[in-house]
């Protein structure tokens, strides 16, 4: 007898033995125990994930003689002649070599018949998506309307290319790629059954290899195992499938983010003496580079990478000791090495010169970060240095306070007279700090300080230069500035030129610039030059400040200055002071 490989010799023969796809499986047998079974079901997926065993398992099911109607016996005569291929009752079609019409007409004829053993014929169409157009459409009223001892099972590697008009009449299913960890666990199986021993790394090669196809990792097994025979190495997976050891893509990361690039050309001889393809070679490093972003930005990375935990600890250490920018940087510039090796005579010398550029890049610092250390060296030491208060009276209300901003600073303006006996008795205490929930509010009289947008532009920018002085430069860009309403807009020609204004911190910051300065209550709203104005502080953001404003307005000692004074509140202020200050 021919030699059986194990592709074939592994098929699942019941629902039981099924690899990676158990909520298909599940709706499968339920539909089967509860007779819900569809006229036309259509299997969709990648290739060798179980689409035609799953046809024929339904099909087994159905005409089964002997086992409960979720569980083929194996035994009965229907269910050995499908395990053989020779049942009179089930028609296997190769829809790429018989595709046409006239097909087609022969299967709709032969439909018409009572099957001749079993309770139902079944019809089979593999690559159901090569029929062609005629023959779709000579299959729609059967295909609608199918006598009752008949059953469509179609399957298909590429859904998109089904009309509508089928898909609308068939129960579908789709497949997905089996996970790494179960495809692996079936193969050590395998290996165990043919008393092949191989190791749990080789396996996970394997694995890796076969991209969530159980067929194409059996066939990778099944030529592995010729190849070793009963003891299988680690070297031996990597000469058989020409990869790499992942462990030289550690290496040459490591080498990379440390712009050693004499260690990186001396990683990359080494592997390309080794023989291995250099298209290859680049496409598993953007891989490896990919896992890298993946481990840093994400708290789970094993639920996107198919990895050993040996694997997934090495990636983790190595992302910790970069940014997330730099190895975004380092993944573009590999990318565009890779693109331009694919075109290039000289290949090697392309993927060399990637090499290079991404050792000459170097870490990247977050512009954030830079802007931060920018305003630390122009504000200096004294900005962080606090003013000395002086006693307060007691808070009148015992209610906890909500929080407010650090510095918050408050002025009163008086809108009629008031005796001068009247107004030195209470300067000592309408004059001074307010204490709310343990902060100091200084509470002063000055007149109102309420600016025009068009008229005082020019003032709020050196406004802002004196406690922000990196976003002056940024605002002086700003084509036009006008209040409508209750937003202050500001023009922009390029998109560019506000972009660093509309992170989430600059955005509350200069929202709190503008409300101290102007002591209007509107919100900072950007317009480009061709583009949907924005709201740049973010609802959240600018509704904070406001809030924050409220609640200095209505402390209780604002309000009994205010009272004292017969005037009303002239400015708040909740942003940062001048370096000055």
């Amino acid at each position: 007898m021919s030699y059986l490989v194990l592709a074939r010799k592994w098929r699942p023969q019941n629902f039981d033995e099924v690899v990676g796809q158990q909520a298909v499986v599940r709706t499968l047998r339920n539909a089967l125990t509860r007779n819900r079974v569809a006229h036309a079901m259509l299997f969709s997926g990648v290739r060798g994930v179980g689409k035609t065993t799953l046809a024929r398992l339904m099909a087994k099911a159905l005409n089964c003689q002997q086992g409960e109607p979720d569980v083929p016996c194996n035994q009965c005569e229907s269910c050995v002649e499908i395990t053989a291929g020779n049942a009179i009752d089930l028609h296997e079609i190769d829809g790429a070599s018989n595709r046409g019409i006239q097909e087609i007409r022969e299967l709709k004829e032969n439909i018409r018949f009572f099957p001749a053993k079993g309770r139902y014929k079944i019809i089979i169409i593999d690559e159901v998506h090569m029929l062609t157009t005629e023959a779709f459409n000579a299959l729609l009223k059967t295909l609608e309307e199918p006598p009752a001892h008949v059953y469509f099972m179609f399957a298909t590697t590429e859904l998109h290319k089904i009309p509508i008009t089928i898909l609308s009449r068939c129960q579908r299913y789709e497949l997905k790629r089996v996970p790494f960890a179960e495809l692996v666990a079936f193969f050590a199986r395998i290996a165990g059954a043919e008393n092949v021993s191989i190791s749990q790394h080789a396996l996970e090669m394997i694995g890796r290899e076969a991209e969530g196809s159980v067929r194409d990792g059996l066939s990778l097994l099944d030529q592995i195992f010729s190849f070793g025979g009963e003891e299988i190495s680690d070297e031996d997976v990597v000469q058989v499938l020409g990869l790499v050891d992942r462990r030289i893509y550690e290496d040459l990361a490591r080498a990379l983010l440390a712009s050693d690039l004499a260690g990186c050309l001396d990683i990359f001889e080494q592997s390309h003496g080794a023989g291995m393809d250099l298209k290859r070679f680049a496409n598993d490093l953007l891989g490896f580079f990919r896992a890298l972003l993946i481990a840093k930005v994400k708290t789970s990375p094993e639920e996107l990478l198919d990895l050993s935990d040996q694997e997934l600890a090495a990636i983790k250490e190595i992302a910790a000791s970069a940014s997330q920018e730099t190895l975004y940087q380092y993944f573009s510039l590999l990318l565009k090495g890779s693109e331009e090796m694919q075109y290039s005579s000289r290949p090697r010398l392309a993927l060399e010169m990637a090499f290079v550029r991404a050792t000459q890049a170097g870490h990247i610092v977050p512009a954030a970060t830079l802007l931060g250390r920018l305003d630390e060296l122009l504000t200096g030491a004294d900005s962080l240095a606090q003013s000395t208060v002086r006693p307060v009276r007691p808070a009148i209300s015992t209610a906890e306070p909500e929080p407010l901003p650090p510095n918050p600073s408050i002025s009163v303006y008086s809108s009629g007279t008031l005796p001068e006996q009247k107004k030195n008795e209470t300067a000592n205490s309408a004059i001074s700090l307010a204490e709310h929930g343990g902060q100091s509010i200084p509470v002063s009289i000055a007149p109102p300080s309420g600016r025009e947008v068009k008229k005082h532009w020019d003032e709020f920018v050196g406004y802002v230069k004196e406690r922000k002085r990196w976003m002056a430069p940024v605002l002086q860009l700003c084509a036009m500035a006008r209040e409508e309403g209750n937003e202050l807009v500001l023009k922009f020609d390029d998109p560019s030129d506000c972009k660093l204004l509309q992170e989430h911190d600059n955005l509350k910051l200069l929202q709190a610039f503008a409300l101290d300065f102007f002591q209007h209550d509107f919100r900072v709203v950007f317009k480009v030059r061709g583009a949907q104005p924005t709201e740049g502080g973010g609802g959240d953001e600018a509704e904070a400040v406001l809030v924050e404003r409220r609640v200095l307005a209505n402390d209780p000692v604002v309000q009994m200055a205010t009272e004292i004074f017969g005037g009303q509140v002239g400015s708040i202020r909740t942003g940062p002071r001048s370096r000055e200050v």
